[in-house]
């Protein structure tokens, strides 16, 4: 089970729970639809392997966050009609990578880079720098842009995009995010801008491609209004094997 979590392997999971397996019963004291979220991957597959988990009895900690990593666009826009308030709701995940404490919706579908559910959220009026919360020691309090900067094979990188076209500030400052909060990978970075984000996508322990990472910061300096000046020197190159 949760090898087919980590993998989101559609075809082990149903396995696994065919073969006996209770979606509902904690794995190490964890249930398997928070393994799913909170694991490393991030990938297409998630959301087919969380509604697998929904339909055999799973339930979120919190429900109103289910069309949003179901990238159920017509989910979502049928909810915040219902339900208005859902545009200032706050949640609180566990989050791999950028904090998701009292997060909006729309820096959940950043997080985990579901698009479909992003697009419609910014059509319906979502505050796109709205602020996740400040914890004790006055960190985070980012807005949804600062998840798409840096992720996992640049896989928010259209929501980057979609936050700078809809007016997403790109030159806020935070006064430090706790990246990967309770993780090994665990790394407090200060007094962080978009841009200076983006770059932290280059330290070894994040695991982002450089070429993704220039990408980014060209989009952040065009959308400030700033000059975009050559980005062909590697910071990393110092660390490569000399040629031969």
């Amino acid at each position: 089970m949760l090898v087919a979590l980590e993998l989101h392997s559609v075809e082990q999971l149903r396995a696994a729970l065919d073969a006996g397996a209770d979606a509902r019963a904690p794995i190490k004291g964890k249930a398997p639809v928070n393994w799913l979220t909170e694991m490393y991957s991030r990938g297409d597959d998630f959301s087919a392997c969380l509604q697998i988990l929904l339909d055999r009895g799973a339930v979120l900690d919190d429900p109103a966050v289910a069309p949003i990593l179901l990238n159920d666009a017509d989910g979502i826009a049928a909810a915040v009609r219902a339900q208005p308030s859902l545009l200032d709701h706050r949640t609180t995940m566990v989050s791999a990578f950028t904090p998701l404490v009292g997060a909006s919706l729309l820096h959940v579908a950043a997080e985990y880079g579901n698009a479909n559910v992003a697009r419609v959220l910014i059509e319906l009026g979502a505050d796109v720098d709205a602020r996740a919360a400040v914890d004790e020691f006055g960190l985070n309090g980012h807005t949804p842009i600062f998840h798409t900067v840096n992720s996992s094979f640049n896989r928010s990188a259209p929501i980057l995009q979609m936050l700078l076209d809809a007016g997403a500030r790109s030159d806020i400052t935070v006064p430090g995010i706790s990246w990967g909060k309770g993780f090994e990978w665990e790394t407090t970075f200060f007094d962080v801008t978009p841009v200076s984000y983006a770059q932290c996508g280059l330290y070894p322990q994040m695991h982002r491609a450089e070429a993704d990472i220039y990408d980014n910061v060209r989009k952040l300096l065009a959308a400030a209004g700033r000059p975009v000046p050559p980005l062909g020197n590697v910071p990393n190159r110092y660390l490569d094997p000399k040629p031969a």
